[in-house]
């Protein structure tokens, strides 16, 4: 086999370890082990392990990748003339990949990623929400204390309600109760909205941008160790 051929099945692998990533991910959580992507991708277990050394490998190119599509959806929020509409596509848009995505879900909801990678994801999507929620002030179409840090606990809340439903029992005569968040983010952007009169203010203080990320980078601890995977004994 000569190696341009090596390098187009290398590359041709990887691409089905990362799809085959996503939807195994998105379906159950992030507990799920390389070779469960391996079966599903079609795959052996050495050639996943030749592409990704370890599970946390495959996760972080997994989350590049979603990076980039937030990235696109906030340029294309930053590019709309209208503040609140371009408010309202961001959330739309993005709770729309993450809240039917258990993987997804579970880093933005507490599960923890490497600090690098939470860096990374941070420097290249917080100021971009930040501009978004600025707009948005500047135009008076949310409150005058409203942060994008705001926004992002908002969608940390309407992906926990995504996640009761998924996880949750089959609901009779409901054939839209997969999108019931949505419910719960249009109450949450109409508490945004500025109120006729005096608003009153809010009786917590936001988070800066770096105190959110504090929080959400967190230090490994007993607790949540699981969430980097079995060393290079256990092979996750």
């Amino acid at each position: 086999m000569t190696e341009l051929k090596l390098r187009k099945d290398a590359a041709r692998n990887r691409a089905r370890l990362l799809e085959a990533g996503r939807e195994v991910f998105a379906q159950r959580g992030l507990d799920a082990t390389l070779n469960d992507v391996a079966h599903h991708a079609g795959v052996g277990v050495g050639t996943a392990y030749r592409r990704f050394a370890n599970k946390e490998d495959l996760i972080d190119a997994i989350r590049c990748q979603q990076d980039s599509e937030l990235e696109a959806i906030l340029n294309e929020a930053l590019a709309m003339d209208d503040a609140w509409d371009a408010l309202v596509l961001y959330l739309e848009k993005s709770l729309a990949l993450h809240v039917r995505d258990r993987g997804m879900a579970e880093l933005l909801t507490g599960r923890r990623v490497r600090p690098e990678m939470h860096d990374q994801s941070r420097n290249r999507l917080a100021p971009l929400v930040n501009r978004v929620a600025e707009r948005a002030r500047d135009a008076g179409v949310i409150r005058a204390d409203a942060t994008g840090t705001d926004l992002i606990f908002l969608q940390i809340a309407c992906i926990s309600i995504g996640n009761v439903v998924q996880n949750g029992p089959e609901i009779e005569e409901r054939n839209d109760a997969r999108d019931l968040y949505r419910r719960y983010l249009w109450v949450m952007l109409d508490g945004l909205t500025p109120q006729r009169g005096d608003t009153a203010p809010l009786p917590v203080q936001a988070l800066t941008t770096a105190q959110l990320h504090t929080l959400l980078r967190g230090p490994i601890t007993a607790d949540n160790s699981h969430a980097m995977g079995s060393n290079a004994n256990g092979r996750p």
